[in-house]
């Protein structure tokens, strides 16, 4: 329920946006729509028709069209991975790849992996940035290198003690080549597997292999790390077990010596010169342990962990969560039109050759961010290949968040797939269809024409599915919270 107290601190704007969704004949079908969907902070509007048809006797057994809808239109999930955008659809992305990352750990034949999975070799780890300047933390309970003991929430965590002196573009180009790290890990951990099962290459590619999943992070200083598990299995992948040399200890040593061989060069290019870029000093591998066997380190809390960081992005140092490159160069600085190299007239008319279609400078974040985006900004012209205007909102970092390999489990597609395949059964139940899976004789023909019509909420539609989703989000931890109490021997007694 919304109290007078709360409709009183809407903006004029809202609040009379919201006067009129709420006087409109349509408001109880917005709402159903709006709580299909989980309270999407900006809904994809769809137009169109579809039927479903019974070709042995040309019967329309279902027909619908957007027409009947309010705005005539169909709303639907953004689908967007960032909790920043969409915490809706940030909910459900975190929730399908904890299911991802947990099938890997434990075994899930329903997707694909099988239960035997769990007595592999499995590892957590995680391989950061090296340092690029002192920046302000907390060193459990000895002072910062300034002297001052920071709170938990202090701002300054994570900025640079002395900006002056601090490498900004050494951090940018890690975050941009981050990915190539990652790629030439892999790479030197199957070679370093094989040089200590005393194999070549191929003999142990042909009696082993190496499947994982892992996540990009952002550490407060703005630099990227990532969490992954890391797990070894036989020739066949998951379905079959590692030869016995195969063993924890071999994986972690492996591990540990690929990221210490692992450099990417990066050329001199105008004022910069070249670097070797590589992984840092604090790596961390610890071996996954099976549920209550009193390790921090389970496989609930793996998989809990890495899918709470799937949804977020460069947002959490202080940067913006959207792109502050020029759209009409793509944040090249460049004239697709006039691309004349040295010249005047090769330069983008619409940022003048910045690459970037905001002033960084007027931009509400904190001055660390700031300085990492205009490194990104400055190096552009020096790499274009890298991109790096374009991906200033995300300090350079062009890679994926989320990535595993083939083998490690299910895809995020695959359940995506079932979950829509679930609630087509729903639909087809409700409407009296019939079913394929029980009915293989009864083949009926869907014909639909889709158009997009826009995205997003009016103020008044914002407000009301922002109430929506967090009445959704209660339910949900209501319900949580009644299962774990379920789970206590004391309270079946009680209820019993």
């Amino acid at each position: 329920m919304t109290d007078s107290a709360t409709l009183a601190g809407l903006d004029p704007t809202t609040l009379g946006d919201l006067l009129r969704v709420a006087g409109s004949p349509g408001l109880d079908r917005w709402m159903e729509q709006t709580r299909r969907n989980g309270g999407c902070a900006d809904p994809i509007h769809l137009m169109g028709q579809t039927k479903t048809i019974d070709p042995t006797t040309d019967t329309v057994l279902h027909s619908y069209a957007t027409a009947q809808e309010p705005g005539s239109v169909l709303r639907v999930a953004c689908g967007n991975r960032r909790a920043s955008r969409c915490p809706s659809c940030a909910w459900t992305y975190a929730g399908d790849t904890y299911h991802l990352i947990r099938a890997g750990l434990v075994g899930d034949p329903t997707k694909g992996t099988p239960d035997t999975v769990r007595d592999h070799p499995r590892v957590f780890a995680t391989l950061t940035a090296p340092s690029f300047g002192p920046v302000h933390n907390r060193v459990g309970n000895r002072p910062c290198r300034c002297g001052t003991r920071h709170t938990e929430d202090a701002p300054e965590l994570g900025t640079a003690i002395d900006p002056n002196t601090y490498d900004y573009v050494g951090t940018v180009l890690w975050n941009n080549h981050a990915s190539d790290l990652w790629r030439y890990f892999t790479i030197y951990l199957r070679r370093e597997i094989a040089r200590r099962a005393g194999l070549t290459q191929k003999a142990a590619r042909e009696q082993s292999r190496v499947s994982f999943g892992k996540v990009a992070e952002y550490q407060k200083r703005g630099a990227v790390h990532f969490h992954a598990v890391i797990r070894f299995d036989g020739p066949d992948g998951p379905d079959s077990p590692p030869p016995a040399w195969a063993t924890l200890d071999l994986l972690t040593d492996a591990i540990r010596a690929a990221a210490a061989r692992v450099k990417v060069e990066v050329p001199a290019a105008g004022d910069q010169s070249a670097r070797a870029l590589c992984w840092g000093t604090e790596l961390d591998v610890r071996p996954v342990k099976a549920f209550n066997d009193g390790s921090d380190i389970t496989e609930q809390a793996v998989a809990s962990y890495v899918a709470k960081y799937a949804t977020k992005a460069a947002e959490t140092t202080g940067a913006t969560d959207s792109p502050v490159h020029c759209r009409a160069c793509r944040g090249t600085g460049r004239s697709s039109h006039y691309d004349r190299p040295g010249s005047a007239l090769g330069r983008c008319v619409a940022c003048r050759g910045t690459g970037l279609g905001e002033d960084l400078a007027r931009l509400e974040i904190p001055e660390h961010a700031r300085r990492l985006m205009t490194a990104c900004a400055h190096l552009e012209p020096f790499y274009p290949g890298r991109q790096l205007a374009r991906w200033a909102h995300m300090l350079g970092f062009r890679g994926h968040f989320s990535t595993k390999s083939r083998r490690y489990s299910t895809t995020l597609s695959a359940l995506r797939q079932a979950r829509a395949d679930y609630r087509a059964a729903q639909e087809r139940r409700e409407r009296g269809l019939p079913d394929p899976d029980d009915h293989p004789e009864a083949t009926t023909l869907v014909i639909a024409h889709w158009t997009y019509a826009g995205h997003g909420h009016t103020p008044g539609e914002s407000w009301l599915a922002a109430n929506i989703r967090r009445d959704i989000a209660d339910a949900r931890e209501t319900a949580r919270q009644a299962l774990a109490d379920l789970s206590d021997p004391d309270d079946w007694e009680v209820r019993g």
